[in-house]
């Protein structure tokens, strides 16, 4: 099998541990070309591009689950782009989502350092207090 790579190198070209490639398999999500007579699995290129797509669609907040689909679609050559930009909008909704959230803690945590009294002792701390009874909401 000429041009074909070990786990360890497809892992280093894309950027993974070989864990990492042996748990995608694991998922579904990758597949080796072939194996040596020894059993040693043996990879294409393909193998490179598909973890790294992974790896970037990671980073951008998808989940396995999702990421086992945009990779069906990027197979499925006839498919139209509007579903993958609707996988992509959905995604979006879900991080600001998440920014808001973030957005309203931060809010609340500098309210609660604000009526700190750092020279006070913790048994009459804001903060300690607002934690047991639940009034940190913004």
């Amino acid at each position: 099998m000429d041009g074909k790579l070990t786990i360890g190198r497809v892992a280093r070209q894309a950027g993974v541990n070989i864990q990492t490639v042996r748990y995608y398999e694991r998922r579904g999500l990758l597949f080796p070309d072939g194996h040596r007579d020894s059993g040693y699995r043996l990879y294409g290129q393909e193998a490179v591009r598909k973890l790294r797509f992974i790896r970037n669609a990671q980073d951008l907040g998808f989940s396995l689950d999702e990421i086992a689909k945009l990779l069906r679609l990027r197979i499925g050559r006839k498919i139209q782009c509007g579903k993958v930009m609707k996988r992509a909008q959905a995604r979006l909704k879900i991080v600001q989502d998440k920014i808001a959230g973030l957005g309203a803690m931060e809010r609340v945590l500098q309210r609660l350092i604000r009526t700190c009294s750092a020279r006070a002792t913790t048994n009459r701390c804001p903060i300690l207090d607002s934690l047991e009874d639940g009034r940190q909401s913004p």
